[in-house]
């Protein structure tokens, strides 16, 4: 059985919580797509793990943790989440031979660009996930399993390097030397060399377990069904978690899908439910919404159901679960956008391009008291009615319904 877990919305949404509850269920726990830009937090008993290359499932100790060849991986952020960690984690984690590898000068050329594009900047992380997928799609990336040979591989990087002399020299990156280049890589492979496996075969050889694969970033997010140019640079919908994984579509048995009770988004790109005034600061303020990577304040709005439902249909969702509804507790009313409109005609299909979109909204009564509850009939009149709203809107049964960030504050339908 392969279940896999998805956001709807723009990252951020709270899967590293959802994995973290489930993955008892689970045998292996994958990671398919994105890089040390994704940033999951589990709270379990009041202490807060922020993971960004890691797999939520490391905290299920009877769990292999896989990260898959769609994954770019920088090395020396994943040594260092290790160590941080806990150091044994390595017993129950496996990186594919087939993961593209970010070094550093994919970062100088991420952060480099990023600058250069000025008031067009896109608000990347500047973590290098850009640059590192380029790299691959043009052919001429580093994979995890090139660190076996170390020698052949600086000779592949020196070629590489003299290739794009003329671009570095532009946007005024150093290129390393290769002694020092030598001595990263050496490092690289001592720490990490005896868990970089061909983990395709290992997913095809233990297909008598549980799976779960746990997508990073978010479908509004996805290189190609998102908000474009202002998105990631991976499929982060259900189809590119199998491409990033090599299992088969007919392996896969459900696809849970996680959306915040409202909207959050980081960095540049359209946001129609954004709120500018005191409700989006008064969200922010009571959901912490601070990125777990980067520590950017989010933009911050309401719920989104063209948005939700679009993401929805394209991920095939069968359930889905809402997150962070406690944040919406102190609210006279809570607004939902039900539709678009541009140039007075009324869209309730999510367009390609959502310039001079405005959102329709209804208002509902709002509720407090939410926080922490852990049974359906115990939560308060109107967040129920909130919940069922959004259920029959986006049509998809919600399952979960989390009220804190501790795993037990969550209410399963």
């Amino acid at each position: 059985m392969v279940d896999l877990i998805v956001g709807l919305q723009w990252g951020d949404e709270g899967k590293g919580k959802i994995v973290d509850l489930v993955a008892k269920n689970y045998d292996i726990i994958i990671r398919s797509q994105g890089g040390h830009n994704a940033g999951h937090t589990v709270v379990v008993d009041g202490k807060k793990y922020a993971l960004h290359l890691l797999p939520s499932g490391v905290l299920n100790p009877n769990a292999m943790n896989v990260i898959g060849n769609g994954v770019v991986v920088y090395p020396k952020q994943l040594i260092k989440e290790i160590n941080n960690f806990d150091k044994n984690i390595k017993n129950k984690l496996l990186i594919s031979d087939k993961a593209h590898m970010i070094l550093d000068h994919h970062i100088a050329i991420d952060q480099a660009r990023e600058k250069l594009r000025g008031k067009n900047a896109i608000g990347t992380t500047g973590r290098g996930i850009g640059p590192a997928y380029a790299d691959k799609i043009a052919r001429v990336g580093i994979r995890m399993g090139e660190l076996k040979n170390i020698d052949k591989l600086i000779e592949k990087l020196a070629h590489y390097y003299e290739m794009n002399k003329g671009y570095f020299e532009y946007l005024k990156i150093e290129i390393p030397s290769i002694e020092k280049l030598k001595k990263e890589l050496k490092e690289y492979k001592n720490a990490l060399g005896d868990i970089i496996v061909d983990t395709t075969k290992y997913l095809w050889d233990n297909f008598d377990k549980n799976m779960l694969l746990e997508g990073a970033q978010a479908t509004l997010l996805d290189i190609d069904h998102g908000t474009y140019p202002y998105v990631t640079s991976s499929n982060t919908i259900a189809s590119g978690a199998l491409t990033g994984s090599g299992l088969s579509p007919k392996k896969l048995n459900k696809v849970i899908g996680i959306a915040k009770a409202y909207t959050t988004r980081v960095g540049n790109g359209p946001f129609p439910t954004e709120d500018i005034g005191s409700d989006g600061d008064k969200i922010r303020k009571q959901g912490a919404e601070f990125g777990t990577t980067t520590g950017r304040p989010r933009r911050c709005g309401w719920f989104d159901v063209v948005a939700a439902r679009y993401a929805v249909e394209l991920n095939g969702c069968d359930e889905v679960a809402i997150m962070k509804l406690d944040v919406l507790d102190g609210f006279d009313k809570v607004k939902v956008c039900i539709a678009y409109e541009r140039d007075g005609e009324k869209l309730e299909y999510f367009p390609s391009d959502l310039d001079g979109v405005e959102s329709i909204y209804v208002e509902l009564e709002g509720w407090d008291k939410s926080a922490n509850v852990t049974k359906w009939e115990d939560l308060p009149k109107n967040a129920k009615k909130y919940i069922e709203f959004l259920e029959d809107k986006i049509g998809s049964h919600i399952k979960y319904v989390s009220t804190g960030a501790d795993r037990k504050s969550t209410v399963i339908r």
